[in-house]
């Protein structure tokens, strides 16, 4: 593969993992899906056109765990993720991704600090699952149109409506409002990806990975799965 000379885009992505509740494809499926436009991905397979590895952008990601050590981490299947960095020591970040826990997880008072003081200078704070639901309770979805896993919506709605200030929109597979983007439940984490990757990536460099892929992303509407909670309202 030839190398290009041209500078990448650059994007520094930090994972949230909660130990123990975490399901493992809400981060695996959109991170993995999301690196494989990067330069580190076509270098590491040894192939690519050149004209399209020169439109892929460089990803650096940096994994935390919401206890705030450096222990591996173990989600609901597959094995131990270590993290390679705490809510102390975490680099500047451009997005961070949180993938859905237990819906009634509560986020510690470091965790809570964290997403409060890094919120304001995010590129992009991406939800996937029950996510949306425990960094709701930090209050800087305040105000933002937010989705969320349909069963915890449709089971669970005193865990949304806690969150009074938060604009619960539930009926799609996706959505974005401004720099929350937020998926519903765990394989629609990777339709959020290739969304992002639609508006912020070279096209030919999407259909590339598509077909690399061999993955069809679906529209956040229709969604298949809106029943499940089209009669749900939340004051």
């Amino acid at each position: 593969m030839s190398s290009s000379t041209s500078p990448p885009q650059k994007l520094t992505i930090g994972v949230l993992i909660f130990p123990g509740s975490t399901q493992w494809l809400d981060f695996a499926g959109p991170v993995d899906y999301l690196h494989s436009h990067s330069r580190e991905f076509f270098e590491l397979i040894g192939w690519g056109p050149p004209h399209i590895v020169e439109k892929a952008p460089s990803i650096q990601w940096h994994f935390m765990s919401a206890s705030g050590t450096l222990d591996p981490i173990r989600a609901t299947s597959g094995p131990p993720q270590a993290p390679t960095t705490t809510f102390e020591t975490c680099p500047p970040i451009d997005y961070l991704l949180v993938p859905g826990p237990n819906p009634a997880t509560q986020l510690s008072e470091e965790g809570t600090k964290f997403i409060q003081e890094r919120f304001p200078t995010l590129k992009g704070l991406f939800l996937v699952c029950t996510g949306s639901i425990v960094i709701a309770k930090t209050g800087v979805l305040d105000g933002f149109q937010v989705n969320t896993n349909k069963v915890a919506a449709r089971y669970m709605t005193e865990l949304l409506t806690m969150s009074k200030n938060v604009k619960w929109v539930v009926d799609r597979r996706f959505l974005v409002d401004g720099k929350v983007w937020s998926a519903a439940g765990v394989t629609a984490g990777i339709d959020l990806m290739a969304e992002f990757v639609r508006v912020n990536f070279d096209p030919e460099l999407a259909r590339t990975v598509q077909s690399l892929t061999e993955y069809k992303p679906n529209p956040a509407q229709p969604d298949p799965f809106a029943d499940i909670t089209k009669d749900l309202k939340f004051d």
